[in-house]
């Protein structure tokens, strides 16, 4: 069952795109469903069990995901669906990178230049 401000956020959104003209309203639909993505993704960054992970995820989102287009939200995205155990292996190179992850983003992820101790 939705809470109470979920539905009061929805029908603050909804008079809100009633309001707007139609132009702007499939633009700011666009905008508002980047902005819940980032932020779920925030979410999962930092909530994934471990420290090691949190770090490794979570600062990794902070430094670099101002600067995503689709492509590399969607990747992180996908990235965060997979173990933990994985990808720590993948980003500290102790296991080969699967194909759908290899690239610049994993190799920014592998520097963990953005981790500070």
């Amino acid at each position: 069952m939705p809470s109470k401000m979920t539905n009061l956020a929805r029908k603050s959104a909804q008079r809100l795109s009633n309001s707007l003209p139609v132009w702007l309203t499939s633009l700011s639909g666009t905008f508002m469903e980047k902005d819940n993505r980032i932020a779920r993704a925030k979410f999962r960054a930092w909530h994934r069990g471990t420290r090691e992970a949190d770090y490794l995820f979570g600062c990794f989102f902070e430094k670099f995901h101002a600067d995503w287009d689709e492509d590399q939200l969607s990747w992180f995205e996908n990235l965060l669906d997979e173990d933990d155990v994985d990808v720590l292996a993948w980003a500290l190179q102790a296991q080969r990178v699967p194909d759908k992850y290899a690239g610049t983003m994993m190799q920014r992820m592998q520097r963990l230049d953005y981790v500070k101790i």
